[in-house]
């Protein structure tokens, strides 16, 4: 049976995103949602960005777009938002493109075809049959088209109240310190803190089955009734 897996924030940390790729065993027909945040934070935007796209050519992806990546392309092009972005991981971003080791990099130095990613590819949000998955979160009042962007990107995970589709949440963007899942029975979030001490978390939305990977290399395999459940 074909999988939707969702994965989520990933911050730069590219040797927990390669450990958890290989510890899923991926499928030709796996549909794999990416839900934001590739960079800032971690050590290796750069790296974390050409496997994204070396996967968008190899296998069925659904990129998600994050409030990292807004920052980045909106500190490029309005000083207004340079310093927050720095300020929330993006000097590390820079760092990983830098020319030499040691070096701070600077925009010029991201390559034309990772803005093209960032800025063409990356969707708002995506639904299947049973679920919807988005960064940030959503008004549960309001249709999937017509959420606006400070919601899809920058909502909170609290607060919660069911979508009134009747589909199940697939959210990351608010970290998760315990480093295990956390929700209910209408929304979840697999953002697990891996750019601090926590686990970078893949979900197969059907069976509930859970992959998790760190920057160290290690693995575990847990299933949704090892969420943490949040009450109503």
């Amino acid at each position: 049976m074909a999988r939707h897996l969702a994965i989520g924030d990933i911050h730069g940390c590219f040797n927990a995103l390669k450990t958890l790729l290989d510890f899923i065993e991926l499928r030709d027909d796996d549909t794999i949602i990416t839900l934001g945040d590739y960079i800032d934070r971690g050590p290796d935007s750069r790296a974390v960005l050409d496997l994204i796209i070396e996967l968008d050519r190899s296998h069925q992806l659904v990129p998600l777009r994050g409030n990292h990546e807004v920052m980045l392309l909106d500190a490029r092009t309005k000083s207004s938002w340079l310093r927050p972005w720095l300020s929330n991981g993006g000097d590390a971003t820079l760092r990983s493109y830098a020319v030499a080791k040691g070096e701070e990099g600077s925009f010029d130095d991201i390559p034309a075809e990772h803005y093209a990613f960032l800025e063409k590819r990356l969707l708002r949000y995506y639904e299947c049959d049973t679920h919807f998955f988005v960064h940030g979160g959503v008004d549960a009042k309001t249709a999937l088209e017509d959420q606006t962007d400070p919601t899809l990107y920058w909502r909170r995970f609290r607060n919660l109240e069911p979508h009134y589709s009747g589909k199940i949440m697939v959210c990351g963007h608010t970290p998760q310190l315990t480093g295990f899942p956390s929700g209910n029975d209408h929304s979840i979030c697999i953002d697990t803190f891996v750019y601090g001490d926590g686990w970078l978390t893949c979900l197969d939305v059907g069976p509930g089955t859970i992959w998790q990977a760190n920057e160290a290399g290690d693995t575990r395999r847990l299933t949704i009734a090892d969420m943490v459940y949040l009450d109503d």
